[in-house]
């Protein structure tokens, strides 16, 4: 007999971010109430319109048009070129292409450390030409009060700490929050990026029993990558996760398909048949 799939949790709660039974659009007030549910749940990067309907469709309740574009979307060594341009035409995309899922956009490097004002500048024009439901910038305490500036304009706000990778010629790619104190900082952060008014918080490359210390801490949900397991949410990059990145991925990733080999494989047939004479055939023809 052949098994079906396990249903997901979810099911039997419809109001369940994964795999309820609701079709409105996620809010950050979905977001909230399954912090208090304990509901784990998952998000993934989207750049364009087709990537972002699949991913609507499987149910992912959050997308992140995250300025990780610039590495695995438009060829960058990092993120750190992506422009807002860059950031408004891809998240507009990742809109029409969704029908339920709360859709993040990153605030890019250079759009927000001047300050509120510039931040509320650059999120007002995600939101307005978008159509984004929240944006998520980087830092603790240097972006605190932009972070209150977007929320009391009506912007959610999605905080990203530990390793922020729009300051990688800083950090480099590395563990943050190691060490008594390092831990301390960044515990001190997170709540401060609470208090502030952000509705989550991405913990990136972090050391699992911090970000656990952390996720106990705050009435907001946390979300990992890189962090451990007791992250109330675990967020990746979709070509990581699909199996479209070449070369070494991050540790913290697992590959769920090898869609590399799959696209490839599917355009040497296609090739192969057109040299062949074997493409178009009748059936594809005109007459």
């Amino acid at each position: 007999m052949t098994q079906l799939p396990a249903a997901p949790k979810g099911a039997d709660n419809p109001k369940a971010l994964y795999g309820g039974t609701g079709t409105r659009r996620v809010t950050v007030r979905d977001i909230a109430a399954a912090k208090e549910r304990g509901e784990k749940w998952p998000m993934l990067t989207a750049y364009d319109a087709m990537t972002a309907s699949v991913f609507d469709e499987a149910g992912i309740p959050v997308l992140l048009v995250g300025d990780s574009m610039g590495n695995c979307h438009l060829g960058y060594d990092s993120t750190v070129p992506v422009t807002m341009d860059h950031m408004a035409m891809l998240s507009a995309a990742v809109v029409r292409g969704t029908s339920r899922a709360l859709v993040v956009a990153d605030l890019v490097f250079g759009s927000y450390q001047e300050g509120p004002a510039q931040a509320l500048r650059n999120a007002t024009r995600l939101v307005k030409e978008a159509g984004v439901g929240a944006v998520k910038l980087e830092g603790g305490e240097r972006s605190l009060a932009q972070t209150e500036t977007l929320v009391e304009a009506g912007i959610p706000v999605m905080a990203h700490m530990g390793l922020t990778p729009q300051s990688v010629h800083t950090l480099g790619y590395r563990v943050q929050g190691r060490g008594e104190e390092a831990a301390a900082r960044l515990i001190r952060d997170a709540k401060a990026a609470q208090d502030a008014g952000a509705f989550a918080l991405v913990l990136e490359l972090v050391p699992a029993e911090v970000a656990a210390e952390i996720t106990r801490s705050l009435h907001i949900p946390t979300i990992g990558i890189g962090a451990g397991p007791d992250c109330d949410a675990q967020v990746l990059v979709w070509t990581d996760m699909a199996g479209m990145t070449q070369g070494k991925v991050p540790r913290f990733t697992k590959q769920y398909a090898d869609l590399r080999r799959t696209l490839g494989d599917a355009a040497k047939a296609y090739a192969e048949d057109v040299v062949g004479g074997a493409f178009p055939a009748e059936e594809h023809t005109f007459h």
